[in-house]
């Protein structure tokens, strides 16, 4: 059988290509959730960058377009497997027509199985086909993935999120993060008072690597472990959704599953994407205030608080 190459979908590909974007103005995309508001008008939010105003060029709220890229990194047990598709597949069901979404899955590289579009039974098709083997993969893929969801950002006037449905083991990746004894004979060995090192080093490289990106992240772990080394595991997803803006989730049980899903469906549907005016040139970690007055009280936000320009 073929395999499938790390092409963009024909649709993401001609927005990554439509040219490149006016160096007059450095526009950043920021993630925002208004909180159970009971204001009658739609925000007009308000920005600060290191407690100094910017412009608010954009905004765009639930509603408008929204393209979602769903990467699978399912590889353990059948029964979590198939209670993780059938949550997904009756979410895409539910998507209204100017919300699609595409399928990647991430074993041996990142690779897309059905483009966004208007029929979504070639996406359900694909999704129901899946194949469950090989290793996990979303350590080595998330920034591929950040990059091309970041790509549409950048051309397009669409809402953009990246959902990683996971099962993985932190003890089944090709790649060793178990940093194990060096010297056993040697009761001080470093490597047997920081276990969580190599673990902690890959979730503080990644955050790095993606800090310049904009899309937010979310992950889905439905299959939570208890162990010391998944649980620092664990803690770096949470700790590199987070730095994105997004979400991660972990299930203790099947029962978990539908639930879940159903949350980071509706937290990506209800997400605001802010559209900043930044400097040309911006200092490391910079920090981002929002705020949306309504009326004369100010509304509830939740929004991305850092963004780590290139080079900075």
């Amino acid at each position: 059988m073929p395999r499938h190459h790390a092409v963009l979908p024909t649709v993401l590909l001609a927005l990554v290509l439509a040219g490149p974007v006016s160096a007059q103005t450095v526009g950043i995309s920021i993630p925002a959730w208004v909180e159970g508001s009971s204001c009658a008008v739609p925000p007009k939010f308000e920005a600060t960058l290191n407690n100094k105003p910017v412009p608010v060029t954009a905004q765009l709220g639930p509603g408008s377009d929204q393209i979602i890229l769903v990467v699978f990194d399912l590889v353990g047990d059948l029964a979590l497997i198939q209670a993780a598709q059938q949550a997904v597949i009756a979410e895409i069901a539910k998507l209204p027509p100017n919300a699609w979404a595409a399928l990647l899955r991430d074993q041996d590289g990142l690779h897309v199985l059905a483009d966004p579009g208007a029929d979504r039974q070639p996406l359900i098709k694909a999704i129901r086909s899946l194949p469950h083997s090989g290793a996990p993969g979303l350590l080595e893929t998330v920034p591929s993935a950040l990059a091309l969801a970041d790509a549409v950002l950048r051309k397009a006037p669409v809402r953009v999120s990246v959902l990683y449905l996971t099962d993985g083991s932190i003890y089944s990746y090709r790649e060793d993060y178990t940093n194990p004894v060096i010297n056993q004979s040697d009761p001080h060995d470093l490597s047997r008072r920081f276990p969580g090192a190599l673990v902690q080093e890959k979730i503080s490289n990644l955050i790095s690597d993606i800090g310049s990106l904009e899309a937010p992240l979310f992950v889905v772990h439905v299959n939570s472990r208890q162990d010391r080394l998944n649980l620092i595991y664990q803690n770096g997803l949470e700790a590199l959704a987070d730095a994105t803006g997004g979400k991660t989730s972990l299930c203790r049980s099947v029962a978990e599953i539908p639930e879940a899903v159903s949350a980071v469906f509706a937290r990506m549907s209800s997400g605001w994407r802010v559209t900043l005016e930044f400097p040309s040139k911006l200092h490391f970690n910079t920090q981002i205030h929002l705020s949306a007055p309504c009326h004369d009280e100010a509304q509830r936000l939740t929004w991305r608080t850092h963004f780590h320009p290139k080079g900075g």
